[in-house]
């Protein structure tokens, strides 16, 4: 863990927005297996397109060219809402187990998130009436959410999966990072050019916003997350937050890992997001969430209804 999130800030910086002379020489350096990268993820995508399956119900991918923390689970959790007889599919980061696993079936809880990861419980928590499956395979899964009565598929970052016929909505971050490398030079997990190949690409300010609030709220909180970019939660947090705890992305939190943070902190309660406080639901702990909403707006639900329409 990360006591001091002094070395994830770092990298959070080195890739996003390198300006340090330390950043700029490695990210120039590993230059050639960013290349070696973008030469396979372009493969694989021509390969992809060449096999396109289609499966004869709508599915639309909510995904982000960069990594993580653009805002693509909430928004796509408020989009999955306007519908009925939704499936959601995603790969389910973290979790402890493998291959395909049915985490809810509209509204029976099927697993624990140690089981499905962090991701898939927010979204079985959010979209009771909705089947949430998690699995390293997307056809499998898509064959399973059809079977189930699904007449609409949400796929949780999707893009990437150039052989299945779907809608592809992007994410793109507000602001854009400076660099616009690719992986390990840059944020990007495929080149940036791709985005002239989304159906619909949407920004935060412009397509949606955010509302945040502390639920049950504490005198001395001490934050504790485990997300990607953990530093953009900064604009949200109450004054009375007396320490910050980063773990890498998707982290399994232990109840006696938790107690000794605030212990040490003195905290009356752990500060925490949605995301993060599906791994705490079965602990003995004082807990703040940072509640987040989504609205998106009507304009924007406008043209994804348009996309869904020849497809319904």
């Amino acid at each position: 863990m990360f006591k001091n999130p002094k070395f994830v800030l770092w990298v959070e910086e080195y890739l996003f927005y390198p300006h340090t002379l330390s950043h700029k020489l490695l990210s120039y350096a590993l230059l050639p297996i960013s290349f070696l990268y973008c030469a396979i993820t372009l493969f694989k995508r021509y390969r992809g397109k060449k096999k396109r399956l289609s499966f004869g119900i709508p599915i639309v991918s909510v995904g982000n060219l960069t990594l993580g923390g653009n805002g693509k689970t909430p928004f796509c959790i408020t989009l999955a809402q306007q519908y009925d007889n939704v499936a959601v599919i995603l790969r389910g980061y973290g979790r402890k187990s493998h291959g395909m696993l049915v985490v809810s079936d509209r509204g029976q809880m099927m697993c624990d998130a140690m089981a499905s990861g962090d991701e898939a419980m927010l979204y079985a928590k959010a979209l009771p009436e909705a089947t949430v499956i998690v699995s390293e395979d997307r056809v499998d899964a898509i064959r399973l959410a059809k079977k189930k009565g699904a007449k609409l598929i949400f796929l949780d970052d999707g893009f990437s999966k150039s052989h299945i016929a779907k809608i592809d909505i992007l994410m793109k971050p507000n602001p854009e990072p400076v660099n616009s490398f690719c992986l390990p030079s840059g944020p990007y997990r495929e080149p940036r050019f791709l985005y002239q190949k989304a159906d619909l690409i949407i920004t935060e300010g412009v397509d949606f916003f955010r509302r945040v609030e502390v639920v049950a709220p504490t005198r001395k909180m001490l934050l504790v997350t485990a997300i990607s970019k953990p530093s953009r939660l900064d604009a949200y947090l109450p004054d009375n937050v007396i320490g910050k705890v980063a773990f890498p992305d998707h982290y399994m939190y232990t109840e006696k890992e938790l107690e000794t943070l605030m212990y040490e902190h003195q905290a009356t309660s752990i500060l925490t997001t949605q995301k993060d406080a599906v791994k705490m639901a079965t602990f003995d702990l004082p807990l703040s969430i940072l509640k987040l909403d989504i609205d998106i707006f009507p304009e924007t639900l406008t043209k994804i209804n348009a996309l869904l329409a020849p497809k319904r």
